[in-house]
C-alpha cells in the first residue's frame, strides 16, 4: 500500500533527511586509506547519537533473512553493491567505499547512500562513481507526478548504458516513511511510459545501483552482503525525495 504524505509528513523526514546528510558528511570525511569499516559504522552511531536519532538498520530483519542487520550502516567495498556488513577490513589506497546510512527521528525515516574514493582511485572507478551520481540525479529528475515509474527507471538505464556500465536487476528504489521500506518498489530499468503513476505526496528512496562488469549478483557468506558475480566495481548514490508536480524535494541534503 502506497502512503501519500502530507506536507507536514514531508517536514518531518526532512529533518530525518538532514541528520542522515549529516552523517555522511561527517564519516565520508574520515574515509581514508588505514581506517576499519567498523570504525567508521561506530562514528556513525555516533553522529546518529548526537542527533537524537537512531539507525532503522541495525536489528532489522526482513522475512527472508535469517538472522538481523549487526550494522548502524552498511559498508560496501569495490565489488560489493550493498548491505555490505562493517567489520575488520581495513581500506586500502584505490579501494571505493559505499556508506548506505538511515536515520529514526521522531517516528520518520529517511535513507541515502554514496560511494566515496579511497585514496587515489582508478580512471575506470572514477567514471563509475561520476556516471552512477548522474544516474541518480537523472531519475530525479524524472521523479514528477503523473510521471511512470518506468520513466524513472528508464532515466537511470540510459544513463548507466550510455557508459558501458550496467544497472542492478534484483534490487530497487523503494518507498519510505514510518518504515524503512514501503511501497511503490522502482526498479533502476524500464521502459518509459508504463508501470506505476507517480503522486504529489510519494516519498520514494531513489537508489541507482550501478556494476560496472555485468549485472548479475551473489549473496556472500555473511548473508547479507550482495556482490558483483564477475568481482568487478561496483557503485551506489542515494536520496529520498517527495514527488511533486514540478521538480521532486530531495530530504536528504543540507
Amino acid at each position: 500500500m502506497i502512503v501519500i504524505k502530507t506536507a507536514a509528513e514531508i517536514a518531518s523526514m526532512r529533518r530525518a533527511g538532514r541528520v542522515v546528510a549529516t552523517l555522511l558528511q561527517d564519516v565520508g570525511a574520515k574515509v581514508r586509506p588505514g581506517v576499519t569499516t567498523l570504525e567508521l559504522d561506530q562514528l556513525a552511531g555516533q553522529v546518529l547519537e548526537r542527533h537524537g536519532a537512531a539507525s532503522p538498520f541495525i536489528g532489522y530483519q526482513p522475512a527472508q533473512a535469517r538472522k538481523p542487520y549487526p550494522g548502524y550502516t552498511c559498508m560496501s567495498v569495490n565489488e560489493q553493491v550493498v548491505h555490505g556488513v562493517p567489520g575488520t577490513r581495513r581500506l586500502v589506497d584505490g579501494d571505493i567505499l559505499t556508506i548506505d546510512c538511515g536515520a529514526l527521528l521522531d517516528g520518520w525515516v529517511a535513507d541515502g547512500a554514496w560511494t566515496f574514493a579511497v585514496g587515489t582511485i582508478s580512471a575506470e572507478a572514477r567514471e563509475l562513481l561520476q556516471v552512477t551520481e548522474q544516474a541518480l540525479y537523472a531519475a530525479i529528475a524524472a521523479s514528477r507526478d503523473g510521471n511512470q515509474s518506468g520513466d524513472v527507471g528508464a532515466a537511470m538505464q540510459k544513463v548507466v548504458e550510455a557508459h558501458g556500465f550496467n544497472v542492478i536487476r534484483e534490487h530497487t528504489s523503494h518507498g519510505v516513511g514510518r518504515e524503512l521500506h514501503e511501497d511503490p518498489h522502482i526498479p533502476n530499468h524500464g521502459k518509459a511510459g508504463t508501470g506505476l503513476r507517480l503522486r504529489t505526496g510519494m516519498t520514494i528512496a531513489m537508489e541507482p545501483m550501478v556494476l560496472a562488469g555485468h549485472y548479475a549478483t551473489q549473496l556472500l557468506d555473511d548473508e547479507w552482503t550482495v556482490a558483483a558475480k564477475d568481482g568487478r566495481l561496483t557503485a551506489h548514490f542515494e536520496h529520498t525525495i517527495a514527488i511533486q508536480d514540478g521538480d521532486a524535494d530531495i530530504l536528504t541534503r543540507l
